[in-house]
């Protein structure tokens, strides 16, 4: 099959035979790939992580490190070439070779012709300007002479470019720090600081990813936007199958540096050609369906030149046991409680960030927790953790009041909880080996000796299905989905009563996310312990939780067995919640869309 897409119109970028070497590398980190981005159409560029998307992308932007040997051809239309004041050395109108373009070339075409909407939107800004003085050079960098406008006049147009991105405040928004501001609020002003320029072309890598299903819908209909009302073209950097069937209308796979297939959105997901594709459609949980459970094919040999093992989908979903609504209501021996929990932070002007929580979670349980970002729901989690004191009420967990508890209890009860955090690469030591980590735990509360120790971070690794080769290994040395399954056996190494899950596949490619949450509810069934899984992704949540309890601004607006908060929501927020969630096929998203418009009114 040709590795080509074809569209009608006249490509604004023609990617061929691009490739892309490092120096330290023993096969390409990109392959020969080609594709083409259009005016007014969104490109995707999906697979999973180290398949090379977000390599091709820097590699039009010029962003690449000196290590990266750049083959091929990209070349720009040749109007927007003349219009960034490009030259690559040919007549008027002719197109502008990227690969070896000069540094000069590159000014020109960032920003004016190329603008990048990067995936980290706290790790993106300067913390230490405002947003307003951020989007304000970016607007002024560009211009010189006459055309360069003064500070009142992009002052004025910065505050133009925020209102366009959807910003409700945007004077308030330019006087802010970026730690002022919610991800989706910084995601948008990225968007904005990507518009200064009036870019023909957006590059958006992972604009979504980690932000919460209303927000998410919010930067989608965004982009959306652009592309209907300016003709934006958009090249979408993404592993979530949802946000493709959403916004897409062009989809190339990649897998392993090179391309697997490449066809328009709907074609793809109505009959994918490949089996790699068909993969990872079907690791895509979906709201309202049976999850289907993805088989690891073993842990493999890491990552390491090859492509190594890929899962394989069963036909069939596993069954359980004792069906959840069941396994909710005979739930006994609560092991937490929340009564009227209110936490407040700050002093001259305090944010209530609970308020009147009560929430009890049963012995063999898992309550998810869900809501928008800064809804309380981390918060929560840090209280039932024992790392955060509410400021009134009871959080009770094993019969220990934590409000109340001495030191002493409030130690006892950590050591009985796990936690398995969003972010693995940050929560694992760098310098200590994965057996290092696993066994920390144990040797500070264990009261094991060195060989049985030893023994039990073998067995620990095993059961998160690593073999015990892993425990020599490095974090830097794994990918995401086997550093969040350390960490999920660090959690589980003292058996504990309780553990609390925050975020933990947020950030994971589909394929890895599904393994992870297999994994997780095996080791439920098998530990039996209570947990509260917090999330912002319906479906994963729909796919461990037994009861679902839904906050909002501090509040918990709707509990109860997961079938039917998700399936029948009685609260109008939880409604919104549900038909903002992306689904992995064209027609539905279409629906979801014209339902989320009918909520809004």
């Amino acid at each position: 099959m040709s590795n080509v897409l074809v569209t009608d119109g006249q490509p604004l970028l023609q990617v061929e035979g691009l490739s892309v070497v490092f120096d330290d590398a023993a096969r390409p980190a990109v392959d020969g790939v080609s594709w083409a981005l259009r005016p007014g159409r969104v490109t995707a560029l999906v697979g999973e992580s180290g398949s090379g998307k977000t390599v091709s992308a820097m590699a039009v932007l010029g962003l690449l490190p000196d290590a990266a040997a750049v083959g091929g051809s990209i070349r720009l239309d040749g109007g927007a070439g003349a219009r960034a004041g490009a030259d690559a050395g040919s007549g008027g109108g002719a197109a502008t070779e990227l690969v070896d373009a000069s540094a000069e070339t590159f000014r020109e075409v960032r920003g004016a012709v190329l603008s990048l909407v990067s995936q980290e939107p706290m790790s993106a800004w300067n913390p230490v300007l405002t947003i307003g003085d951020q989007v304000a050079e970016a607007l002024r960098a560009h211009r010189r002479g006459p055309d360069r406008p003064t500070r009142r006049a992009a002052h004025e147009r910065v505050l133009e470019l925020l209102a366009e991105a959807g910003l409700r405040d945007p004077e308030r928004v330019a006087a802010a720090y970026p730690h002022q501001l919610s991800g989706g609020q910084l995601q948008r002003a990225l968007v904005a600081m990507g518009l200064s320029q009036d870019p023909v072309a957006i590059i958006a890598d992972e604009p979504t990813t980690a932000l919460d299903v209303t927000v998410q819908a919010g930067i989608l209909d965004l982009l959306r936007g652009l592309r209907d009302e300016r003709g934006t073209a958009v090249l979408l950097i993404t592993h979530d199958m949802g946000v493709v069937a959403d916004l897409a209308d062009d989809v190339v796979v990649m897998r392993d540096g090179r391309i697997v297939e490449a066809a328009p959105v709907r074609e793809l997901f109505a009959a994918p050609r490949e089996e790699y594709t068909r993969t990872l459609l079907a690791a895509v949980p979906r709201l309202g369906e049976p999850a289907v459970r993805v088989e690891p094919a073993g842990p493999g040999p890491g990552p390491g030149p090859g492509p190594g093992p890929r899962p394989q989908v069963e036909a069939e979903p596993r069954a359980e046991a004792e069906p959840r609504d069941a396994r909710a209501a005979n739930a006994s021996g609560g092991v937490v409680l929340l009564d009227d929990v209110t936490v407040t932070y700050g002093g001259r002007h305090p944010v209530v960030a609970a308020a009147g929580v009560t929430l009890s979670i049963g012995r063999g349980e898992v309550l998810g927790l869900v809501g928008e970002s800064g809804s309380g729901k981390s918060t929560l989690g840090q209280v039932v953790a024992g790392l955060l004191r509410p400021t009134s009420g009871r959080a009770v967990v094993d019969g220990v009041d934590l409000a109340r508890a001495s030191r002493r209890e409030r130690a006892e009860r950590r050591r009985a909880t796990g936690v398995v955090f969003q972010d693995p690469a940050s929560s694992l030591n760098p310098r200590w080996t994965v057996g290092q980590s696993v066994d920390e735990p144990l040797r500070l509360h264990s009261g094991l000796d060195r060989t049985a120790r030893d023994a039990r971070v073998r067995e620990l690794l095993e059961l998160v299905r690593l073999g015990p080769e892993y425990g020599l290994r490095y974090p830097h040395e794994l990918s995401g989905g086997q550093r969040q399954r350390v960490a999920i056996a660090r959690a589980v190494a003292l058996g504990p009563q309780v553990l609390v899950a925050d975020e933990p596949t947020s950030a994971l490619d589909v394929s890895v996310q599904a393994h992870v949450l297999d994994l997780f509810r095996d080791l439920q069934a098998e530990l039996g312990f209570a947990c509260l899984f917090v999330s912002h992704d319906l479906a994963v949540v729909e796919r461990v939780a037994d009861r679902v309890a839904v906050m909002r601004e501090g509040h918990i607006v709707e509990t109860g067995p997961t079938t039917q908060v998700l399936g029948a929501p009685a609260d109008p927020y939880t409604r919104a919640l549900v038909t903002a969630a992306p689904v992995a096929d064209p027609d539905a998203q279409a629906d979801r869309r014209a339902e989320r418009q009918a909520v809004r009114a």
